[in-house]
């Protein structure tokens, strides 16, 4: 069973930033292709983040040079750096991890994290 633990969310004043992790136990969890979602009250769910083939990140235009997705050396982690908050980027956050390489067996799947609230406001 593939558990991932997501950290980070919280209250920050517009303009501040803050860093999302969403992480796996094991090191040996080499988290190869993942999204970050996010869904505010009323609204739909957005891709805000992704990454494919390990290496590979793409944005979308709302959070384009504000927010940076990223891994630790072990792979195990995946972060999103958000600066220049807004009050629009309020919503939870959730990461989806849709492939992983585990102890050399790739695991293809729909992994969520539990999901963290963001709450940009003065």
């Amino acid at each position: 069973q593939v558990q991932l633990v997501e950290t980070g969310g919280g209250l920050v004043q517009p303009g501040g930033s803050l860093r999302l992790s969403c992480a796996h136990s094991e090191n040996a969890f080499d988290i190869n292709a993942m999204h970050w979602y996010r869904q505010a009250p009323g609204k739909q769910r957005e891709v805000v983040a992704t990454l494919t083939n390990g290496d590979t990140t793409t944005y979308a235009d709302s959070v384009k040079g504000r927010f940076t997705l990223s891994r630790n050396d072990a792979k195990n982690t995946v972060y999103l750096q958000m600066n220049m908050l807004k009050p629009d980027d309020t919503a939870v956050y959730y990461c989806d991890v849709r492939l992983a390489i585990f102890n050399g067996r790739m695991i293809a799947g729909d992994y969520w994290g539990q999901g963290t609230q963001v709450t940009v406001s003065s």
